[in-house]
């Protein structure tokens, strides 16, 4: 008993002597060192009691103990912000959804009210038709004669009137935003979260397109109200926005009149002016609102700047209610609801015009893009690659953008005039001779062009693309330039960036193009758009002319709109050539392709997967066939655009107009073939999961696949349920985990040769563009250690499981895998064929 009671006394000092109490000054000499290395070695520890005696006491081991413990507490303290962070964002949307909810709850009375009152009304008319037909007409005819409500006349060309207008406006707004003015549809993958663009509705039988938006930012009201006025840096449509009139509210808020010009997204359609009044005010909660509509003749008020070229479509009262949040940030309501006068265009192109939900996707959910993503740059969330600042990387998003929109438009107060035709109509040129007004006055274009005097040459064409997702279709131009760009023409392009320019007035066809390497600048929040830059590889020159091939040539470049799950979205690739040095003024002249999607209609039309849009513009030109008729397939349909800028000298204007009209035909052949290739096969009257390839080469694989499986394993692959031919190809085609097969060659870097759906979908890509990706490009450099030591055991044991990591998708996005295993595959005469993996339990990070 003694004994047990002096080993407890010795294990109490034993803990009180473990336990050190620091004086603040030492606290303060730690904290020192905390500050410039939170994770000292133990040289650095011992260092720093010999350098500070106040800690010449305490043992080594305690300053370690010290150093794990803080960093223990920052770490806690940063989840415990985070979680704080988390915690307010629930509950801002947590009041969002429940304002939502009794807005929703309050369209359901509003729709059982007007079910009922069109219940008696059908009663009545019941009841009326036992009554002479005499009467009965003159009761119809009393009914249709009641005159639509209308706005009560007004002089709005004062300051009291355009009030009124204002305040009016206001009103309707704010119905549309919280209340049931408008019949909103939620858009489909718009799930509200603490980390989602927010709540998406699109417009369900209104006038005109509407688009409404409610989501979360952390930034303060004013903040926010700032960056959506200035819309010119977040509307990639806007080509210029004037404020004509500025007039003080006796409530401090202000009223605008303001002239917006927007481009058109194709070549064949005539750009939208409006003339609108915008009202900022703030409300009694301390919410402020931006609300905005067209001055017409029925609301009145001044006329607007005439423009001849424009087609004058109307806002209908829209705007952004602003709302604080509590622990700082703001709840943003957006409508836009717009008549974008549809009636104007050719009919094949009518439902850009007719979709909300391409409306949705280029201002409504732009706007709350850009509120967040200059939230998160703010905050110091984003880090960006090169140095740069990111409003200087926006500026080059925002000038590719720009550019592309002036070369489609091809404006003639920026100084564009057509050249004749070669009496084909498929490919439209336009020059420009004052290319200065084009670059600005802040970029330096001096280099662009010669002392011989020349200017900017713009090649165009337009198309009609069935059956080919528009994501899909440029993600595709994005990773494989090699299908349709020539290296002779990219020199050429290159070569304007320098003194003495390249003068080839043609394409060289048939050069030596290396290969190109993506090299990420920035990306958006969502990664609905990359800034990147592609080095282009010189291939070897054999010749003097050859020697400019030889060069690297780079490109600035930016994609957008390549997630297939977004809808209404629009896919763009934008590109420009630059110099290595890459000075933030580096003039740009972009060039690319631009795919906006069609609204799906069982039209019956034919199932050719390209049309020239010009010919679908001149109407049906003859009777279609039967089958043609009947079939009654689905058709997705898209709009591509393509333009590409040259400059040129004077003397050589004919030749590189001729050169460029021959590569944009040969562009748009390419195209063709690319959307021929990669066009879901006979896609029928409905849309299914893409079947597995067909032909006899992918049964025998999956045979030999899953023997192969079975004999160096022991287990099966799939079920063995008796399934063969076919059948075994569809079980390995949607089988949940990723497997993939590459090549084994002694003298090349394995390269994949099949995927099923699970394998493609992991590394992003298709079939056709599967064969151009190296095993070696998508695993780390962790991957690749661990399938270097494993590969003689897999050689030589037929098998080998690999442990968790993390490999690479085409785009560029990590993937975690928790297991994976390797194994030969044998053909049938027991030779090896490839080698095949499965990655199982694979997810983004």
């Amino acid at each position: 008993m003694a004994l047990s009671m002096q080993q407890q006394r010795d294990a109490k000092a034993m803990d009180s002597s473990k336990y050190v109490r620091y004086t603040p000054e030492q606290v303060e000499a730690l904290e020192r060192v905390y500050t410039e290395c939170p994770k000292p070695s133990s040289l650095r520890r011992q260092q720093l009691i010999r350098e500070c005696p106040i800690l010449s006491n305490i043992e080594p081991k305690q300053i370690k103990v010290w150093f794990q413990n803080r960093r223990c507490r920052e770490k806690q303290r940063k989840e415990a912000s985070r979680l704080q962070t988390v915690n307010r964002k629930l509950t801002a949307m947590n009041k969002l959804l429940m304002e939502e909810n009794d807005r929703l709850q309050k369209q359901v009375s509003q729709l059982v009210y007007e079910n009922g009152y069109m219940k008696q009304q059908l009663q009545s008319a019941s009841v009326a038709t036992t009554d002479t037909s005499c009467e009965s007409v003159v009761t119809s005819g009393q009914h249709q004669q009641n005159p639509t409500p209308q706005h009560p006349q007004r002089d709005a060309n004062n300051p009291a009137g355009l009030l009124a207008v204002a305040e009016e406006t206001l009103a309707e707004f704010l119905n549309k935003a919280t209340g049931t003015a408008v019949d909103w549809v939620q858009m489909i993958g718009m799930k509200p979260g603490p980390d989602s663009i927010g709540i998406v509705a699109v417009s369900h039988n209104c006038s005109g397109v509407a688009a409404r938006a409610c989501g979360l930012v952390s930034l303060e009201p004013t903040k926010v109200t700032e960056i959506l006025k200035d819309r010119p840096c977040w509307y990639r449509d806007c080509r210029c926005l004037e404020v004509f009139t500025v007039l003080p509210t006796g409530n401090g808020g202000t009223i605008e009149l303001v002239y917006m010009q927007t481009y058109a997204p194709t070549t064949l359609a005539a750009a939208r002016d409006f003339w609108t009044l915008r009202y900022t005010t703030g409300l009694e909660d301390g919410s402020l609102v931006i609300c905005e509509r067209s001055l017409t003749a029925s609301t009145g008020g001044p006329a607007g700047p005439p423009a001849p070229n424009f087609v004058r479509a109307e806002v209908l009262p829209s705007g952004y209610l602003i709302r604080p949040c509590e622990g700082g940030g703001s709840i943003i309501h957006i409508v836009d609801h717009v008549d974008l006068d549809v009636w104007s265009v050719p009919e094949v192109l009518r439902p850009l015009y007719e979709s909300s939900k391409i409306l949705a996707q280029k201002m409504t959910i732009a706007a709350l893009r850009h509120v967040r993503q200059i939230a998160q740059e703010t905050s110091g969330e984003i880090v960006y690659g090169g140095g740069r600042q990111p409003a200087v990387l926006r500026t080059f998003s925002q000038r590719l953008s720009r550019g592309f929109n002036d070369a489609v438009n091809g404006f003639a107060d920026d100084g564009w005039s057509l050249m004749n035709s070669d009496g084909m109509e498929d490919v439209t040129i336009a020059i420009n001779s004052s290319p200065s007004k084009l670059f600005g006055t802040h970029v330096n274009s001096s280099t662009m062009l010669s002392t011989l005097g020349g200017g900017v040459l713009c090649a165009k064409a337009s198309m009609l693309l069935q059956n080919v997702p528009p994501a899909l279709l440029v993600r595709f131009l994005r990773e494989h330039r090699s299908e349709w760009a020539d290296c002779g023409v990219d020199a050429y392009s290159a070569a304007s960036l320098k003194a003495s320019p390249y003068a080839v007035p043609g394409a060289r066809v048939g050069g030596f193009p290396g290969s190109q390497v993506i090299l990420p600048l920035a990306h958006t929040v969502e990664h609905e758009e990359f800034l990147e830059v592609i080095r282009l590889e010189g291939g070897h020159g054999f010749t003097p002319d050859d020697a400019v091939l030889s060069r690297d040539m780079y490109l600035l470049q930016l994609c957008s709109g390549v997630d297939e799950n977004a809808a209404g979205s629009c896919a763009q690739l934008v590109f420009a050539p630059i110099d290595e040095s890459f000075a933030d003024d580096a003039p740009l002249l972009p060039s690319g392709f631009r795919v906006i999607p069609l609204d799906p209609k069982s039209d019956g039309q034919a199932t050719t997967r390209t049309l020239d849009l010009a010919s679908a513009l001149e109407g049906p030109g003859g009777a279609r066939s039967t089958g043609e008729t009947g079939s009654n397939s689905y058709n997705l349909r898209s709009v591509l655009t393509i333009a590409f800028q040259f400059t040129f000298e004077n003397h050589l204007r004919d030749s590189v107009a001729g050169m460029a009209r021959q590569y944009v035909r040969s562009v748009v052949g390419s195209v063709q073939r690319v959307a021929m290739a990669i066009a879901p096969s006979r896609l029928g009257s409905h849309l299914g999961p893409k079947a597995p390839p067909g032909s006899p080469e992918a049964v025998t694989l999956a045979r030999w696949i899953c023997r192969s499986y079975r004999f160096q394993t022991g287990v099966e692959l799939l079920r063995p349920d008796g399934q063969t031919g076919d059948s075994l190809l569809k079980l390995l085609w949607h089988h949940s985990d990723a497997i993939l097969c590459c090549s084994l060659k002694s003298n090349a870097s394995p390269v994949f040769t099949f995927a099923n759906q699970a394998g493609l979908d992991m590394l992003e890509t298709t079939l056709i563009a599967l064969q151009d990706i190296m095993l070696d490009k998508i695993l780390d450099e962790g991957g690749r250690k661990v399938l270097c030591s494993e590969f003689s055991k897999i050689m030589q044991q037929g098998f080998s499981y690999l442990p968790a990591g993390v490999c690479v998708s085409s785009m560029g996005r990590p993937v975690s895998y928790e297991q994976a295993i390797a194994w030969k595959v044998l053909n049938e005469e027991d030779s090896n064929h490839c080698l095949a993996f499965m990655f199982m339990n694979w997810s983004f990070l």
